[in-house]
């Protein structure tokens, strides 16, 4: 499912080391985290701004543009530790390989996901996109919500000219023209709109279920040291949800530096948020919810065969995060 330049960013993606790219300072363990886009998902700029810091263990980043490619590098084992939304796993599942379990839910905003259009665009509704060139990110939430879309005004995927690219791609298209709509998540809508005059046609609010998965590689989740620190890391990663919740205006500063636009257009993003995020148990809720992801994807011919995610899902972190419901 993926093109060699996809296996090439998955395989070069950037490492941003706390401590270098060896062994930990120190001899001290190291915990290898996946980081995808820049702003409200950077966990990286989350701890700094809520001071939060490890105890005992040290953090090493990188940088991916989409979950699958962070799927791919659970797979090929440079990662202990990732997120990704509910469909990347899905097409592992379907494959020869799943070297990882989803351990718990990142619950957040589903409408930082959206279909955007260009300055000037007649469309105004989904409808108008029917023989247009739509760009969207394959096997992510964007060509879920894309296609659930097209089904809502009686449309299918074959009524457009899907095309599907990565992130920066899909944003350089846009910029050029190229596109007259786009299928996308995080701070490229932000930037489109305070950059480039576009326009939000429509969220994908009542479509996706704002579940962001929490991964682990096998093997970390098979040695007892790297475990116990999945869930200290765990912890720490509501701690700092916690603390933006409470702190959105500063963390809406914060945010707009990082991805470079007025503070004013986070600020928007923020009020129009369907949920603030927060880290969420393994629970049967969380695994249907995939469960219809994945039977969407092979309804679609999207997926070699049919996938039943249960044997993805491992609850043992259950404990180390507070029960929200």
């Amino acid at each position: 499912m993926l093109s060699r330049r996809d296996m090439l960013l998955a395989g070069a993606a950037s490492c941003l080391f706390l401590s270098g790219c060896g062994t930990a300072q120190g001899g001290r363990p190291k915990l290898r985290i996946s980081i995808t886009g820049k702003g409200e998902g950077d966990t990286r700029l989350l701890f700094k701004a809520a001071g939060i810091r490890p105890e005992g263990f040290d953090l090493v980043y990188s940088e991916f543009q989409s979950g699958h490619l962070v799927v791919e590098a659970l797979n090929g084992g440079s990662l202990d530790y990732g997120g990704m939304s509910e469909i990347p796993p899905i097409f592992a599942a379907a494959s020869t390989i799943q070297s990882f379990r989803q351990i718990a839910v990142a619950h957040g905003d589903v409408n930082n996901q959206v279909v955007l259009v260009p300055k000037g665009s007649k469309a105004r509704s989904i409808v108008d996109l029917k023989g247009k060139r739509v760009g969207y990110v394959r096997a992510t939430t964007s060509q879920y919500f894309l296609i659930r879309m097209l089904e809502d005004v009686g449309l299918t995927w074959d009524d457009i000219i899907p095309v599907a690219m990565g992130v920066s791609d899909g944003a350089a298209a846009f910029s050029q023209g190229a596109l007259d709509g786009w299928a996308i998540y995080g701070f490229p809508i932000q930037r489109a709109i305070a950059t480039e005059g576009a326009r939000i046609l429509k969220t994908a609010y009542g479509i996706l279920s704002g579940n962001y998965l929490v991964s682990a590689h096998v093997d970390a989740l098979a040695d007892p040291e790297k475990a116990k620190i999945i869930g200290e890391y765990l912890a720490l990663v509501q701690q700092g949800f916690g603390w933006a919740a409470n702190h959105q205006d500063e963390w809406a500063g914060i945010i707009a530096q990082d991805i470079g636009v007025p503070r004013d257009y986070v600020i928007d993003q923020f009020r129009r948020k369907s949920a603030n995020y927060e880290l969420r148990r393994v629970t049967p809720e969380a695994i249907a919810s995939q469960q219809r992801v994945a039977d969407l994807f092979f309804e679609q011919k999207l997926l070699p065969k049919a996938v039943d995610v249960r044997s993805l899902w491992d609850d043992r972190f259950n404990s180390y995060i507070s029960d929200h419901l």
